[in-house]
């Protein structure tokens, strides 16, 4: 006779099994799991009569086996301990064991870990449960900036954990709104729609029926339907510069804001005398000494647009050499 060792993943909903292990489970002399298995009310529903055991006892299934077609239902999460002691058993006297995946994991699944994980240091963990969108957000900007780093140094196999801390700022802050109990809450499944929504609306090319000759199309594209959206928010106040987040680094900040004047063909002059009006009502920055370098930067940056070079992506590269130099000097300082 036979043992099948039935695999499923917790990742999707118990039930939705394959052809071949629905068969396996219908035409088998014996169905065994655990107690409180999450597949145990689906195989009622279909008729199947299984029996439940605190824990599997591997010498019990091999010896079944050997005089009928016994199926052991593995724990969502495996049951490698299982298997190696049934293998162990049958060494010496063979038995045909196999192992059937009854379903599979979707690419993304391993998302729903960590909802689930986020779910739970929420609930459990003093620290976790204590935070806000406010205390977290120091370690998103230091998440997303280590990332930039593995980047920029060349450091792809360190990329994929530097994207899992980012992802996991995402998954923190959802659960946190998930808590709120008024018009404001969302939860994780929101922000992905949300995304989800907009990256639809904005490939008309990708997934309605637009055609675009290339990739300037595309972008020309994607700006109007971006001013569409930026209008159908905030009507007649509606700006170019409506997103561009002011709490940015000031380099990418004032790319970023020429970036979208370029786009709306802004006159040149806006970005004339900007020192003299960069210290506000009843400053007296714009009278300071030095009080032009803000306005020299600022034209370093256009500079560097016209360019085709990155400022802020510039300015971090020599700062990185001047580090090296100076970590250099000190070794050589402490060797002497």
């Amino acid at each position: 006779m036979s043992l099948t060792l039935l695999a499923t993943t917790h990742r999707v909903a118990p039930g939705l099994l394959t052809w071949r292990a629905w068969d396996a489970l219908r035409s088998a002399a014996a169905v065994r799991l655990r107690d409180g298995h999450p597949l145990l009310p689906s195989l009622r529903d279909a008729g199947i009569v299984p029996e439940t055991v605190a824990a599997p006892d591997a010498s019990r299934l091999v010896g079944d086996a050997r005089s009928a077609e016994i199926v052991w239902v593995a724990a969502p999460e495996g049951d490698e301990a299982l298997m190696r002691e049934v293998g162990t058993l049958v060494v010496g006297d063979p038995l045909d064991v196999e192992v059937l995946h009854g379903s599979y994991d979707l690419p993304g699944a391993r998302l729903l870990d960590l909802v689930s994980v986020m779910d739970t240091l929420r609930r459990d963990c003093p620290w976790d449960r204590k935070q806000t969108h406010a205390t977290l957000v120091p370690y998103l900007l230091e998440e997303a900036y280590e990332v930039l780093d593995t980047i920029e140094s060349g450091d792809l196999g360190a990329l994929r954990e530097e994207l899992g801390d980012v992802l996991m700022q995402v998954a923190f802050h959802s659960v946190v709104a998930a808590e709120r109990d008024d018009d404001t809450a969302f939860t994780i499944d929101d922000v992905a729609a949300g995304i989800v929504e907009k990256l639809v609306r904005r490939h008309p090319h990708v997934f309605a029926d637009v055609t675009v000759s290339g990739a300037d199309e595309v972008n020309a594209n994607w700006e109007q339907i971006k001013a569409a959206e930026r209008a159908a928010k905030s009507g007649d106040e509606a700006s170019a510069l409506d997103g561009v987040p002011l709490g940015q680094p000031a380099l990418s900040l004032a790319a970023q804001l020429q970036r979208r004047a370029a786009r709306m063909r802004a006159p040149a002059e806006l970005a004339d005398d900007l020192g003299a009006d960069a210290g506000g009502a009843g400053s007296d920055v714009g009278d300071a000494p030095g009080s032009d370098v803000g306005e020299r930067l600022f034209a370093l940056v256009r500079e560097a647009a016209e360019r085709g070079a990155d400022p802020e992506a510039e300015l971090r590269a020599v700062s990185r050499v001047f580090r090296d130099r100076v970590r250099a000097w000190e070794r050589r300082g402490q060797g002497a």
